[in-house]
């Protein structure tokens, strides 16, 4: 089959993008409005930009009354916010935050999460998530009705017991979560890791 995305509908390009581009990390955003409202909401179009400066970039798009989301507006007006990952046993408290609630409700309490003050951005931790990464706002592009973020990196909160003895994170101790087209998710545990080592230069 042969697909041409320019005689496709912007919806029908968008599933077949997630359904293609998978699996992809969630980056579970914590801010706070300029008036002290809680939010988390979970991005997949989410990755790695650079290493130095520490980049990350995250899309968000409008909600359908194409105001932008709270995530979008917070960090536009704060410059803060904390990604949060994402494991096997959050996924249900993760989805509950995808819900398009108003920017007076606190998604920390309608969740059930816990607000864990941050050490250099006010934008609160999630304590449920083992690894909390504070970012500072680089820039925001506005693309069609879209916002791609990038944050800078400015410190790292990880669970002492997912390190490994190099003090990295080994993989191997946590279940991350990727995301899939439609509804699906997955599960990186363990018994599905494998090693590959990339070959010697020629």
């Amino acid at each position: 089959m042969i697909i041409d995305t320019k005689n496709l509908s912007e919806d029908k390009i968008y599933k077949i993008m997630i359904s293609t581009i998978a699996p992809r990390p969630i980056a579970w955003i914590s801010t706070v409005s300029k008036d002290g409202i809680y939010n988390i909401a979970p991005f997949s179009f989410y990755m790695g930009v650079s290493s130095s400066p520490p980049l990350v970039a995250v899309s968000i798009g409008k909600r359908d009354d194409d105001r932008k989301k709270d995530t979008w507006k917070n960090i536009e007006e704060t410059g803060e916010f904390v990604i949060n990952v994402v494991t096997y046993d959050l996924v249900e408290k993760m989805n509950i935050t995808a819900a398009p609630f108003e920017d007076y409700v606190d998604e920390f309490q309608e969740a059930g999460l816990t607000p864990l003050p941050s050490d250099l951005v006010k934008a609160p931790r999630i304590k449920e998530s083992p690894i909390n990464i504070e970012c500072k706002k680089f820039m925001i592009l506005d693309i069609a009705d879209m916002g791609l973020v990038f944050g800078e990196i400015l410190r790292y909160h990880i669970d002492d017991t997912l390190l490994n003895e190099k003090g990295y994170v080994d993989n191997k101790k946590i279940k991350f979560i990727g995301r899939l087209g439609g509804a699906d998710y997955c599960i990186v545990s363990a018994e599905n890791i494998f090693t590959l080592k990339r070959p010697d230069k020629r």
